[in-house]
């Protein structure tokens, strides 16, 4: 029984199916939870409209002939809805076709084996807890979902806000301002941290700043939020430091916080900590026969480590014993432009796990298809000396497209000469990745080593 039919429930479930367990799927909402419905899916469409924008503004760069008039909201949402739409019908198809029982409603635990939904109970051998976060917010913020939004209402918008701010600069933040800025409007993003995206290496947040800069994305770094007020006009944002800010918007992106609350949980002696649910590393809970999976606990709160946390806790069901998942190992992109992806340790952490470290940097100006595509970035590689790769950490145009390469390197513990002897298409983004390990194995080709 899975409580969240989110990317963790619904992989979750779809897997049981597979192995022959019955299965019921409880989801008070639709069915593809956050992900596709406001989070990774429709933000990602937004910021390919952007990209389009842009390419439309420099095509002159290019020799085509183009221009730039406006941004059609209407048209970018029907665009968006229509991607989400289509991959939502498909998943619906999926449920149906694997003798899922889908119940639409909201479920609460009752007992240990027991969910409550319409007033109906199901009892199942295992509960799968799912139900995944909320965009939270800050205390004397009042979010009224059109001066002050969250990343749910800004997805939704009709219109291109003339100017916003945008509070927090993780991997929410720096996306929707980069695409406000596509779509044209001048932002500020306000971080109280040292640096943008400062969950990834130094050397990647650096570049995004940089790229940030001269894109024109204002943000100021290492203050805090201190207060907001609200006039007709706009929304005038104070910090600690005195600094005030003004514009159109404020969106609210520090992070998301987990959908717990009233829902059983503490009532069947859960442990929890500040929302989260505790488990171990096949997603039990202390309680016999409830396992949670997804933003709902402390890991990663990303889609696809949901779908592998469901994955997991379905086939330890299943007597499968499969093998723990290493959050080192998994894949991160923030999709701004430009991309930064990684997988693997940052240099602070590997030191910090005391490894002796060697770094290499290959800059995307040696790469051709990053001329042909008018790009800037690199590729850093962490490795033990004389040992594997511990990290690859990339900035550029697509690079997210480079994580799939990148994370059988960390995964597999190579070591650079075992992909310096692999050869790259050329001419792809690729090959700087091949080429980063050439030059960390001694026999650098494009790169001064």
């Amino acid at each position: 029984m899975i409580l969240g039919g989110g990317s963790g429930g619904y992989a979750c479930a779809l897997r049981s199916s597979q192995l022959g367990k019955s299965v019921v799927l409880i989801e008070a909402d639709k069915v593809g939870g956050t992900c596709l419905h406001r989070g990774c899916i429709p933000t990602k469409a937004l910021l390919h409209a952007g990209e389009i924008a842009d390419s439309t503004r420099h095509a002159a760069d290019f020799g085509v002939n183009a221009q730039f008039n406006s941004i059609d909201m209407g048209g970018v949402n029907s665009y968006k809805d229509g991607v989400v739409a289509k991959l939502y019908k498909g998943l619906q198809g999926l449920i149906k076709s694997r003798n899922i029982t889908y119940v639409e409603g909201h479920g609460k635990l009752v007992s240990p084996n027991t969910v409550e939904v319409n007033g109906t109970q199901y009892t199942g051998t295992n509960v799968v807890l799912a139900t995944g976060s909320y965009p939270r917010t800050l205390p004397g913020l009042d979010i009224d979902g059109v001066q002050i939004i969250t990343s749910e209402h800004a997805l939704a918008m009709d219109r291109v806000p003339t100017s916003a701010i945008v509070l927090g600069g993780g991997v929410i933040g720096c996306e929707f301002a980069s695409v406000w800025k596509s779509f044209g409007s001048e932002v500020t993003i306000i971080e109280g941290l040292p640096h943008l995206i400062a969950l990834e290496d130094e050397s990647s947040s650096k570049q995004l700043e940089r790229a940030y800069r001269k894109r024109g994305i204002n943000f100021e770094l290492g203050v805090r939020f201190a207060s907001a007020v609200k006039d007709p006009s706009g929304v005038t944002v104070t910090l600690e430091d005195g600094k005030t800010f003004k514009a159109e918007v404020l969106l609210v992106a520090v992070g998301r916080g987990p959908v717990s609350a009233n829902l059983g949980y503490e009532q069947q002696g859960i442990n929890m900590d500040r929302g989260y649910i505790l488990v171990d590393e096949k997603c039990r809970t202390n309680v016999p026969g409830i396992w949670a999976v997804g933003d709902l606990i402390p890991t990663l709160q990303l889609a696809h480590v949901g779908f592998g946390e469901g994955i997991l806790v379905a086939e330890e069901i299943a007597g499968l014993n499969p093998r723990p998942i290493n959050y080192d190992g998994v894949p991160r992109v923030t999709y701004s432009d430009p991309e930064v992806a990684s997988v693997g340790l940052t240099t602070a952490k590997a030191k910090e796990l005391g490894h002796d470290v060697v770094e290499l940097n290959y800059d995307l100006a040696g790469n051709g298809k990053a001329q042909i595509l008018k790009t800037a970035g690199s590729v850093k590689i962490v490795a033990a000396k004389n040992g594997p790769v511990l990290g690859i950490h990339m900035v550029g145009a697509r690079v997210g497209e480079l994580l799939a390469e990148a994370q059988l390197i960390f995964n597999w513990e190579a070591e650079a000469s075992d992909v310096a002897s692999l050869i790259h298409a050329h001419p792809t983004l690729s090959e700087a990745v091949g080429e980063a390990h050439l030059a960390l194995a001694g026999k650098p080709l494009h790169a001064h080593g």
